[in-house]
């Protein structure tokens, strides 16, 4: 079952979210997943519903409040508008809040280019993770420090990323090493946005690669439920 729910933030104020549950809601983990540049389009409720298909609770931030983009420039304007500190400990703290109280006793963070650097953003700045998976997206460098990571971490990169180079990925990547943490990266030979069906222009960069896409994908169910069962 999926909905439009509203959550709790650390702050007091209230957040909107689609919830895409489980077959079997109750006890089951919970993933917080953050949308792309584009929002909380039809593309990333899907996404959710999928990914609530293989036993997880699913709740997406509304970042936009309700705004969506179709092209390119339209999303720039949304994500330049977006406070990505107040999204990430604020709507992902809020999110990750909600799910325990519904009954998940293990939770996870997600998302996907700009929702890769929220999710991030998330453990860097201590809100309550077990596990995140992150699609092509990382914060920049004076954003917070990777170091502070305490929870396994999953990564899938675009060798061919213009948006986020896989020379940022190797800087990263070097950080985390260094530091101790539980990571796994996967890279791909592949552009930004791999995952995402959509043509440029209709709410895509028309990068989809449907067979990384589904690596991809797969790794990321293996990973959480090693991590959150």
């Amino acid at each position: 079952m999926s909905c439009a729910v509203e959550f709790a933030r650390p702050d007091g104020k209230t957040a909107p979210g689609y919830l895409a549950e489980a077959p079997r809601a109750g006890g089951a983990p919970g993933i917080v997943m953050f949308e792309e540049w584009w929002g909380l389009d039809d593309r990333i409720k899907g996404t959710a519903d999928r990914l609530a298909s293989h036993g997880f609770n699913v709740l997406v931030p509304d970042l936009y409040r309700g705004r969506t983009a179709a092209k390119g420039d339209e999303a720039n304007h949304l994500m330049e508008g977006l406070d990505f500190g107040d999204a990430a400990t604020q709507d992902g703290a809020g999110a990750a809040a909600y799910l325990r109280e519904h009954g998940a006793q293990r939770v996870g963070v997600t998302g996907f280019c700009m929702g890769g650097a929220l999710a991030m953003l998330c453990l860097m700045h201590g809100v309550k993770f077990d596990a995140a998976s992150i699609w092509y997206g990382y914060p920049p460098p004076q954003a917070g420090d990777p170091k502070n990571i305490s929870v396994p971490i999953q990564g899938h990169w675009a060798t061919r990323d213009t948006f986020f180079t896989v020379d940022g990925v190797d800087a990263l990547e070097a950080k985390l090493k260094a530091a101790g943490t539980s990571y796994e990266f996967h890279r791909y030979d592949a552009e930004h946005g791999f995952y995402n069906t959509g043509e440029l222009g209709k709410g895509g960069l028309g990068h989809y690669h449907p067979e990384h896409a589904e690596t991809a994908w797969r790794r990321t169910i293996e990973f959480f439920d090693r991590t959150l069962r």
